[in-house]
């Protein structure tokens, strides 16, 4: 069993702050992790390598430093790491990440059975670039999968709705985005840690992917954020106090007087 887990570096969503001047996502001094969903869809990688054998390889697109989280990986037990990264990646949109990523797929020299991704990136929480690699690689993805069972070369798995469930099969290869109730991630024990610091990650690059430089990057993004803000609060907000009886009464007073209702 060949599993390939997609993972992102961001930024800790709890320290992010947009930049008043520029309206753009201020990183400087920001802490970079492993996007959290990504790491329940590397768990539950290796969770199936250790009930039915194989390999698992781990590929990051981004900048020098994402190789902090691709070592993260290989301290919990992945195989191998792969990093993309060059400056005709920077500035990608979803379309573009997807295209890079399902060619350097294409690349690794074993057939791949299953693709995992995180359901979405907490700084962009688009959701589209697991969806995306499917496309590209023209192999069926099963979408926000909180629990899943291999079955022999088939795979089946249960969707999380917004009023539900279902129950969804699908033949291998099979891409699967993963939400966080499937599992709870491991933690990295120290020996695992020192053992990862040392081994290799192999780099590619737009040459060594063999990509035509215009769908790559900036260059190879139809869609692009011309600013992020943070929406200004409208007006005071009003507090009442008392008993329920009489809470209820303000309160519906209120909304008539404001013609809410």
């Amino acid at each position: 069993m060949n599993i390939v887990v997609c993972i992102k570096q961001v930024p800790d969503s709890m320290e992010v702050k947009i930049n008043p001047k520029t309206n753009n996502l201020d990183r400087e001094g920001i802490k970079s992790v492993m996007n959290p969903f990504d790491k329940n869809a590397l768990e539950e990688a290796l969770r199936i390598k250790e009930s039915h054998g194989g390999k698992v390889t781990v590929i990051s697109m981004g900048p020098p430093q994402t190789e902090s989280i691709l070592r993260e990986a290989l301290a919990m037990g992945c195989d191998e790491a792969v990093l993309l990264s060059d400056r005709a990646f920077a500035g990608a949109d979803t379309i573009a990440t997807s295209y890079v990523l399902a060619r350097a797929i294409e690349k690794l020299q074993d057939k791949t059975d299953i693709i995992f991704c995180g359901k979405q990136a907490v700084d962009a929480d688009t959701g589209q670039v697991g969806p995306g690699i499917a496309e590209r690689l023209q192999i069926a993805q099963i979408t926000f999968v909180e629990k899943e069972e291999i079955l022999g070369n088939k795979i089946q798995a249960r969707r999380e709705l917004e009023d539900g469930y279902e129950i969804v099969e699908a033949s291998l290869p099979v891409l699967i985005t993963i939400t966080d109730k499937i599992n709870t991630p491991r933690y990295t024990k120290p020996i695992n840690i020192m053992k990862a610091a040392k081994k290799k990650i192999t780099v590619w690059n737009l040459k060594d992917l063999d990509l035509p430089e215009e769908k790559v990057g900036q260059n190879g993004s139809p869609t692009q954020v011309c600013r992020l803000y943070i929406p200004q609060p409208k007006g005071k907000a009003e507090i009442f106090e008392g008993e329920a009886e009489a809470l209820c009464d303000k309160l519906l007073q209120k909304l008539i007087k404001d013609k809410v209702i």
